[in-house]
Order: structure tokens, then C-alpha cells, then sequence
């Protein structure tokens, strides 16, 4: 028995013998390198192979189904090799030597009005198409509708002829390897010289004008609305980079910006050179201005640079320009990273001082305690705040006010005491005690009554080291506390019974208990 392989060829799948495999593959292999890899040649092995697989098909139809040596010893009798059709090139064959072939009906798609019915009858009758049409319409209006109905038959009972080698034999044709290629280059000849008449028309000609036409209308369009673009950025990046200059400069050296609240430009009311002096030492404030001014000033410089290369498309060495700011700039970063990392120095250590008094109230049982009004608020404040701290303008001098923090605890003692506890930073422990000692704080007692000053301030030619004031207030047991309604600025986290949130316990009466700190209710 046989060896058999399964292969496809067209779509349609074959069992075949060994032997007839190789002279099969042999073949194809023959005629590929014949046609070549064009996109042509392609389309002509491809109408071969559907031809061979139709006579496959025809010859499987019975019960044998696997491909003999001798069906493919017919295929290639009947089809024909490259080296058959060569040597007859040149020659004109005998039209008596022709061998006909009966003729099939197919509709012919290349000759169709609507199904391609008349033209695939006029193939198989030899006939011309037009006639036939003229045929169905007179029987039109003659038979109507016999003649309708039949041409809806005739369109959809017969097939389409798809293939070259189903045209062939519309046309009574062998679809041999020779009328395969020769069909299909006529048709790849005939829509070449339809493309070149094409071309060559004064529709092409006309329409290829109006494209072009149309393109240069839209080219030139697109580039004047660039253009104009362009030169509303350019106008943008100048206004920002100038008016910029402006804002900083002039916040360097009067404190704030006549163009404050404009876009993208500088408008800060910080009058830069007094803000550095609150956190440097005086010999740095200099150097660290001018790495400040020229990291702010650089890419505004930068913006107004573009914006006029941009407006007025100017020739400069935009290489050495842009090197030049960025070295600039980044010498400037570099300079203030260094001076900044040494200011840190003096937040190194940590200092604190503590201070407690026994207020003289021993026939208060009730302490009632309030917040002074706050006499900072009529002078000029600067605009800027850190840490609780803020700076403001007093007799023509810049005073430090920080908010300082308020807490109750019970005391070990029969009498009410205040602790005040002051903290500063350093750059070593003697620098951070003199910090400390800078910071003022008061409070007055007043019968009943203990006032607590709103805020804490710095001493003329102190800085800021990160300074802390908690005040503790320290209850008896047994005795009660009454917290008006400003304490709510300083109080924080006061510990009590209820869990009481500070905002909740103000303009209430609270009694120190064996348990703590204890909303204390009134009796009617």
C-alpha cells in the first residue's frame, strides 16, 4: 500500500500518493519560478492551482478518492509546462491543431450591465452581448413579465465566472498554463492602457489640477494661521517675561509688585532681602539675593528671549544663548543649595527653658481665663506665614509673633500655677539657649481672672529658629476652670472625662476630679 499525504491546494483539501505528490510539487515548484513573485505572477498560479483542484474535484467524484500518479501526469498533459508553451513562442499555431473545448455558461463579469447575464450568454453563443440586450428589452415589453422573471433566473441559477480559468471556458478555451498567462496579461495590459487613456484625459488633468489646487489653498492657509500662532506666543512670552522682570525687581527693592495679580508674572508683597534676614545670618542674605534673583530671573529672561526670536524670527546662536543661561542658572541653584545647606547648621541643637509661678489666688475656686485682645492686628502684616509664625510692621520695624500652645493638667498642689515652657533651635546648645531667651511671653492675673497674651514674640535681631511657647495651666483638684471664647486660638489637645473636643469646651465651666478634668454642670 501506498504512502499518502494530505495537502491543500486551491482551498481544497486532497489525499495524494507519494509518488504523485513529488511530481505534483515538482511542478508547481516549475511553474512559480517561471511566473516569478509579481503580484501578476501570483494571480496566475493561483488561477492554475483552482484549475487543478476543479479537475481533482471532478475526478474524485466517483469512489476513489486519492490522487493518483496518473491524475497528475494528466494535469500537467492537459495544462501544459513553461517549457511546452516557450518553445511554441514565436510560432503561430494552426488554427486546425486548436483543440476545442466545450463551452460553459458562466455570467461574464467584465461585460455586465446589471448580473452579467447577456454577456455570458454571448460568450457561449459567440455572440455579441449587445445584441442579447437588445433582445431581453424588446421581450421586455413584449412578454413582460416572462422575459423579467428569466433574466432573475438566468442571474441567479448561473455562476459567476471568477477565475481566469472558469473565463476560458466561458469562452470555449482549455485552461491550460498558456491561456492562464495569456488571459491574465491581457487583462493586466488592458487596465494599464485604461489608466494611461485615464491620465491622459482632460478629466485627469483638470481634477489633478483642482487637487493640486486645493492643496496649495490649504498649504498656505495652515501656514499663515501657524504663523499668526506663533506670533501670539511669541507676544505672551515676552508681556509674561518683561512684566516678570518687573515684579521681581521691584519686590527686591520695594517690597512688592505694581503688577501683583497679573498672570504668569511675578508679584509677591515680600520685600525679599527683610524675609531672608528673619532665617539667615546677615553675611549670607547678600549671596543667597542674588542665586534667589537670577533662579527666578533666568527662565523669565529666557521667556522674554524666546518670545522676541519668536515675533521678530531673528538670526542668533541659540546653542551658545541657551548654554549660557543654563550654566547660569545652574551655578545659581548649585550656589544657593550650598549657602542653604549651612543655615541648616542652626537648627542642629535644641534648647528649652521652663518657668513656673504659683498664682497668688488662694480664695479663687473658680479661675476664669481669656486671651487679650489682640493689639498686632491694626499694624501692617506681611504676607507671609510659617509655622505658626508670622511677621508684622510696628513703629516701622518687623516684629516675629508666633502662636504659642495651651494645655490644663492637674497640679500636686493646692494653688493654681502657670508653667510656661520655651524652646529654640541652634547651631550648637549655647546658640539655641540664647535663642531662647529672646522669646517674650506674658500673662496677667486679675482677681479671678488670668489673661493670656494671643501671641509670643521675638526680640529685635532674633531669628527664626523654629522657637516654641506651651503654656500649661495646673488645676487643683477641686477647683474649676472657665474657658472664654477666644482660648479657642491657643488651647490644644486639653485632656478631659468626655473626650471633649477643644472647640466644644470653651465658654464652659470644667472641675478637676480624682478622674480629671470634668465638665462641671450649673444648677439652676
Amino acid at each position: 500500500m501506498k504512502k499518502t499525504f494530505t495537502i491543500n491546494i486551491s482551498g481544497t483539501v486532497f489525499y495524494i500518493e507519494e509518488d504523485a505528490y513529488e511530481v505534483l510539487q515538482k511542478y508547481l515548484i516549475n511553474l512559480k519560478n517561471h511566473f516569478g513573485s509579481s503580484e501578476e505572477g501570483k494571480e496566475i498560479l493561483s488561477d492554475i492551482e483552482a484549475r487543478i483542484a476543479e479537475i481533482f474535484t471532478e475526478k474524485s467524484s466517483d469512489d476513489k478518492k486519492v490522487v493518483t500518479l496518473d491524475w497528475v501526469n494528466e494535469v500537467v498533459e492537459t495544462m501544459g509546462t513553461p517549457e511546452d508553451f516557450a518553445e511554441e513562442e514565436g510560432e503561430e499555431e494552426p488554427v486546425s491543431s486548436e483543440s476545442k473545448r466545450k463551452r460553459r455558461l458562466y455570467r461574464d463579469p467584465d461585460s455586465r450591465v446589471l448580473g452579467g447575464v447577456c454577456g455570458g450568454l454571448g460568450a457561449y453563443f459567440n455572440m455579441d452581448p449587445v445584441v442579447l440586450r437588445i433582445i431581453f428589452a424588446i421581450l421586455f415589453f413584449v412578454t413582460f413579465p416572462a422575459a423579467m422573471i428569466a433574466y432573475i433566473i438566468l442571474w441567479i441559477a448561473v455562476p459567476k465566472a471568477v477565475t481566469t480559468a472558469q473565463r476560458l471556458e466561458m469562452r470555449g478555451q482549455e485552461a491550460t498554463v498558456k491561456n492562464i498567462e495569456k488571459s491574465i496579461k491581457e487583462e493586466v495590459k488592458e487596465v494599464k492602457e485604461s489608466y494611461k487613456r485615464f491620465k491622459e484625459s482632460d478629466t485627469y488633468s483638470k481634477g489633478k489640477r483642482s487637487v493640486e489646487g486645493a492643496g496649495d489653498v490649504f498649504y498656505n492657509v495652515l501656514k499663515v494661521i501657524l504663523k499668526v500662532f506663533v506670533i501670539i506666543v511669541g507676544v505672551v512670552l515676552i508681556l509674561s517675561g518683561f512684566f516678570g522682570i518687573l515684579g521681581l525687581i521691584s519686590s527686591f527693592i520695594i517690597g512688592h509688585s505694581f503688577v501683583e495679580g497679573w498672570p504668569l508674572v511675578w508679584g509677591p508683597e515680600i520685600h525679599v532681602p527683610n524675609f531672608l534676614n528673619h532665617f539667615v545670618e546677615p553675611g549670607t542674605v547678600t549671596f543667597g539675593m542674588i542665586a534667589v534673583a537670577l533662579l527666578a530671573g533666568i527662565p523669565m529672561l529666557a521667556m522674554l528671549y524666546i518670545g522676541t526670536k519668536l515675533v521678530f524670527r531673528y538670526k542668533s546662536n541659540n546653542t551658545a544663548v541657551g548654554l549660557s543661561m543654563v550654566g547660569l542658572w545652574l551655578i545659581a541653584l548649585v550656589s544657593l543649595i550650598v549657602v542653604s545647606a549651612s543655615q541648616v547648621g542652626n537648627y542642629k541643637s535644641r534648647s528649652s527653658i521652663s518657668n513656673s509661678e504659683v498664682l497668688s489666688c488662694d480664695s479663687c475656686n473658680t479661675l476664669y481665663l481669656q486671651l487679650e485682645e489682640d493689639k498686632y492686628d491694626d499694624y501692617a502684616e506681611m504676607d507671609w506665614e510659617i509655622d505658626n509664625f508670622k511677621v508684622v510692621v510696628m513703629n516701622g520695624e518687623e516684629v516675629m509673633l508666633g502662636l504659642p500652645t495651651f494645655d490644663i493638667e492637674k497640679a500636686g498642689t493646692d494653688n493654681f500655677s502657670v508653667l510656661i515652657k520655651k524652646t529654640s533651635r541652634g547651631r550648637t546648645r549655647e546658640s539655641a539657649q540664647e535663642a531662647t531667651s529672646q522669646i517674650v511671653y506674658n500673662y496677667e492675673l486679675s482677681d479671678s481672672t488670668l489673661t493670656f497674651d494671643p501671641y509670643f514674640f521675638i526680640k529685635e535681631g532674633g531669628k527664626w529658629r523654629d522657637q516654641e511657647v506651651d503654656i500649661t495651666l495646673k488645676v487643683p483638684e477641686g477647683k474649676t476652670v472657665y474657658l472664654g471664647e477666644e482660648m479657642i486660638k491657643i488651647i490644644h489637645d486639653i485632656e478631659n472625662v468626655s473626650n471633649t473636643w477643644d472647640g466644644d469646651m470653651i465658654e464652659k465651666f470644667w472641675e478637676m476630679t480624682p478622674e480629671g478634668l470634668t465638665m462641671k454642670e450649673l444648677s439652676e
